[in-house]
């Protein structure tokens, strides 16, 4: 018997998506270890990504669910891989997959972003202006982009929602995405969010200068099943870093951040004094 181990990024996507082939299948769990002689815990922390499995297990429950194709070399290969940590995922429908599903299962997310607003707080004015000046989304393909970003935002909605803390740099209030309108519109949108319990929102401000995260914006996710994950993001891939160095690092960015960011009232009042002084025509 393979024993079980602590979970990985990549674990947890194989486990997402044989259970998405069990349910285009209609295979229960129950079955699916009747027929492969498994026990019903053995399929479920398969699905959880917290077993470490054999390809030739996963080619058999793949083999019931009627996958094939490219869909199932595809699994199989990151069958192989289930045990790495960490992972450069490239293709944007995957990375965001892989990301969402992180964030639906998070307790607490802390994001940084040093030149433009983070997508769970923008509103669809900024979103449309944002992505229509993206190379990677073809004009015909705009309002599906915007669109997805919008659902993203269901985790809002959630009965038990993560607890969200989000770093802005001042310099983002100062690039004009998408004009006046929008930009009023998207900072008095923060604002609004600002005051919901399980937001937190704060300013770093310019006259700072230099900080613990100046190469670029960052993310670290925290989850009561499994160990925490950071994640970065950039242009046509994402970064996945879960090894215990690599997650020390980013906590380290954010109590680093955390000591040089503003107050929450302090940031509330900088947001709404940018706006009026930038924005108010």
């Amino acid at each position: 018997m393979i024993p079980d181990e602590k979970s990985t990024v990549r674990s947890r996507e194989l486990g997402d998506a044989l259970r998405l082939a069990m349910e285009r299948a209609n295979v229960s769990g129950k079955y699916a270890a009747r027929v492969l002689a498994w026990s019903e815990t053995k399929v479920s922390r398969l699905l959880t990504g917290r077993r470490t499995v054999r390809e030739s297990e996963v080619a058999s429950l793949l083999t019931l669910c009627r996958v094939n194709g490219a869909e199932y070399d595809s699994l199989l290969s990151l069958a192989r891989e289930a045990s790495q940590q960490g992972w450069l995922q490239g293709g944007l429908p995957d990375q965001l997959r892989t990301l969402i599903n992180h964030e639906n299962r998070a307790t607490e997310i802390t994001e940084f972003q040093p030149n433009f607003v983070p997508g769970l707080l923008q509103t669809h004015g900024y979103a449309e202006a944002l992505l229509a000046r993206s190379v990677l989304v073809p004009p015909e393909r705009l309002p599906e982009a915007v669109q997805a970003r919008e659902n993203r935002k269901n985790i809002f909605s959630r009965t038990n929602p993560p607890q969200f803390t989000f770093y802005l740099h001042e310099v983002i209030f100062h690039i004009p995405v998408g004009g006046s309108d929008v930009m009023s519109t998207q900072m008095h949108h923060l604002l609004q969010m600002s005051v919901r319990r399980y937001i937190t929102i704060q300013v770093i401000p310019a006259a700072f200068g230099a900080h613990a995260s100046v190469t670029g914006a960052c993310r670290l996710m925290e989850f009561d099943e499994f160990g925490s994950v950071a994640y970065i993001e950039q242009e046509a891939s994402g970064l996945f870093l879960e090894t215990p160095a690599e997650v020390e690092t980013y906590q380290r960015i954010f109590a680093a951040l955390a000591n040089c960011a503003l107050g929450v009232r302090e940031s509330q009042d900088r947001i709404a004094e940018l706006a009026v002084r930038l924005y108010a025509e």
